[in-house]
């Protein structure tokens, strides 16, 4: 190399670039793009129990409009037979959040801690034994906590925070996925509960075209994950048969319309004033995606969840009750 001229380096450094870029262009090319093979009864092999309701036992989705969160969580949970359908006295709640990210409430990139508030207290007033509420943030756990408000307003209800530390996750196999295979995922908290609530803001996300309910699963997996970006719509899908919820709520109050998953701006918001709660988060996420303006075609996920019958898009067909 020393002898190398400034002409031949230049060659000998291209050559090798080019070399690089298609060896990558390859890898990307030759990856495995087919769905999972996932199915309805599709479960992890360790830890994760399936914790969803019987649509027999009263409706399946209810849509909220408003500004108040709580209200909207007391009217959507009414509407849904209330909230002793989902709750019984003496049940360990496990209520997953989104606090991906130590930003301020105003930017809805995370749950609203009003909402965390009204869940929580709606929770306790059922009877409930314990109220776990967890995340594993993409920043600091604590601040991202701490700072998005959703840490205090837990505690202040009656919750308690569980901080996603190393002795809480396991490696979890999902029958038929082509991911989720000897991955940790955050299942201490899963195991020891009765009932699994999950908190989601709509919002925009660049890799996946929106962020809602199911990608909101996303949170329980540990390790690498963003090894999983370049095939998110199949990432995805697997968490849609991984965790299966006792309820889901769709914050749409303030929807993240542009520049997600992150935000920044007030001008990437729209005041869209919807709560969706439901039985059947396809479901629940195919109605977010008409919030936001998302073609069901532009989010793969959906389709691939609903193929393996894990719920429908059609969620009109549900009879969603629209509540005053």
């Amino acid at each position: 190399m020393a002898n190398l001229n400034r002409r031949e380096f230049i060659q000998r450094s291209v050559k090798a670039g080019l070399i690089s870029t298609s060896a990558l262009g390859a890898g990307w090319w030759l990856r495995d793009t087919t769905p999972p093979e996932l199915e309805p009864s599709a479960r992890a092999l360790d830890g994760i129990p399936d914790f969803s309701r019987s649509p027999d036992d009263g409706p399946s989705m209810a849509i909220a409009k408003g500004t108040d969160r709580a209200d909207m969580v007391r009217r959507t949970l009414g509407a849904l037979g209330g909230v002793n359908r989902f709750v019984r006295p003496g049940d360990r709640v496990v209520v997953k959040v989104n606090a991906a990210f130590a930003s301020p409430p105003a930017i809805s990139a995370t749950s609203h801690p009003d909402l965390v508030t009204a869940v929580v207290t709606a929770c306790r007033d059922a009877g409930a034994a314990d109220v776990v509420v967890t995340d594993n943030p993409i920043n600091d756990p604590a601040s991202c906590f701490r700072l998005t408000g959703i840490g205090p307003a837990a505690e202040a209800a009656g919750g308690r925070l569980v901080l996603p530390t190393a002795d809480r996750f396991a490696r979890v196999n999902l029958a038929g996925a082509r991911l989720i295979r000897d991955w940790p995922v955050l299942v201490e908290p899963l195991a020891k509960a009765d009932c699994l609530i999950g908190l989601a803001p709509l919002k925009d996300h660049h890799r996946s075209g929106a962020s809602m309910t199911i990608k909101n699963w996303y949170g329980l997996l540990g390790g690498r994950r963003n090894v999983f970006h370049q095939d998110i719509h199949t990432i995805i899908a697997e968490l849609a048969a991984l965790v299966r919820p006792t309820l889901v709520i769709l914050d749409a109050v303030t929807t993240m319309m542009h520049n997600g998953p992150t935000g920044g701006s007030i001008s990437d918001l729209a005041q869209t004033g919807t709560l969706v709660a439901g039985i059947d988060p396809v479901a629940v996420d195919a109605a977010g995606a008409n919030i936001l303006g998302r073609p069901l075609n532009q989010l793969p996920h959906l389709q691939q969840a609903a193929d393996a019958g894990l719920g429908t898009l059609d969620y009109q067909s549900l009879n969603p009750v629209d509540v005053p």
